[in-house]
């Protein structure tokens, strides 16, 4: 073989080693960038695990109502909504607001999936009220949430967009206040025939501690009082400082009307507005009937109006 042409092989050989070098290195640039794309794409791109476990994942808001149905037991709901694009899974959950005594805790233990686009209710037990607190102020609601890749335990700001709790605060603490003075209830219900009406007997027993005066019981959407059809039914009761005997008051009542589908749906047709006055301050309380009792009055209704068994 000449000088010359094994100059030219090896100048080959050299020249071919070199492009497997450098196929080598682009390769590895390429799985670099690669590799540092996915670690962002991990990190951020895609929404579900840079939130903050302290915090409500973006696009999650949250309120509080209270139906009509959840008056008597003293319920109310925290409705959560989920505009985002993943489902989340609701699991503990509490509110707390300066003005009741203490939590108002979810009352099923169990876990709720809030669909994305979708909202989800979630009952809970309001305690006694918080007095004497502000009628005014603002709620918190604490909640274990996850959702595809993320979780956390977060505490945020609780709408109240009825404004349903500071009108239940100043009547339920001037109930107390009343308290302070008699305890006023529904103590029995005695049906009466068609035609004919019932009996509901209110016992105002004093404590001695203190004055009031119970001035009226107003009728509800589904029962009013005979005399006063659709209006207040005086009661002019006045207790004083130092009295201790009870008091019974016997009122003649009658269904205010008669359609099926308003004793189906009733939300509030045994739950009455009384009208009392405390230091010269006139107000109302709510004074509802027990849940064995309203059955009863609805079984009544039914049948004094006749409907079908």
């Amino acid at each position: 073989m000449s000088r010359r042409r094994a100059h030219d092989q090896t100048a080959a050989r050299r020249r071919g080693a070199g492009r497997v070098r450098r196929v080598a290195l682009g390769s590895c640039g390429a799985l670099a960038l690669t590799l540092a794309l996915a670690a962002c794409t991990t990190a951020g791109g895609t929404g579900a695990t840079d939130a903050s476990p302290t915090a409500l994942p973006a696009h999650v808001t949250v309120e509080l109502r209270q139906l009509r149905s959840d008056v008597a037991s003293r319920w109310a709901q925290v409705m959560i909504t989920n505009d985002g694009e993943t489902d989340l899974v609701v699991g503990p959950l509490h509110v707390d607001d300066p003005r009741f005594d203490g939590p108002a805790e979810r009352i099923n233990d169990r876990e709720s999936t809030v669909r994305a686009g979708s909202k989800v209710a979630i009952p809970v037990q309001l305690p006694a009220v918080a007095c004497p607190a502000p009628d005014e102020g603002t709620g918190t609601v604490t909640l274990g949430w996850s959702t595809d890749g993320a979780s956390g335990t977060a505490t945020a700001p609780l709408a109240d967009p009825l404004s349903f709790v500071p009108p239940l605060h100043e009547r339920e603490c001037r109930a107390q206040a009343l308290a302070e003075a008699a305890d006023v209830t529904i103590s029995s219900f005695t049906p009466s025939p068609s035609g004919q009406p019932a009996d509901l007997t209110l016992t105002i027993a004093p404590t001695g501690d203190g004055a009031a005066a119970i001035d009226g019981i107003h009728s509800t959407n589904l029962l009013t009082w005979v005399g006063y059809p659709n209006v207040e039914h005086p009661l002019d009761v006045q207790v004083k400082k130092d009295d201790v005997a009870p008091i019974e008051v016997h009122l003649p009542m009658v269904p205010l009307r008669c359609d099926p589908h308003v004793v189906q749906e009733d939300k509030r047709g045994t739950v009455f507005n009384v009208d009392i006055e405390l230091d010269g301050e006139p107000g109302q309380i709510q004074l509802a009937a027990t849940e064995e009792m309203r059955g009863r009055i609805l079984t009544w209704v039914g049948q004094w109006c006749g409907f079908p068994s």
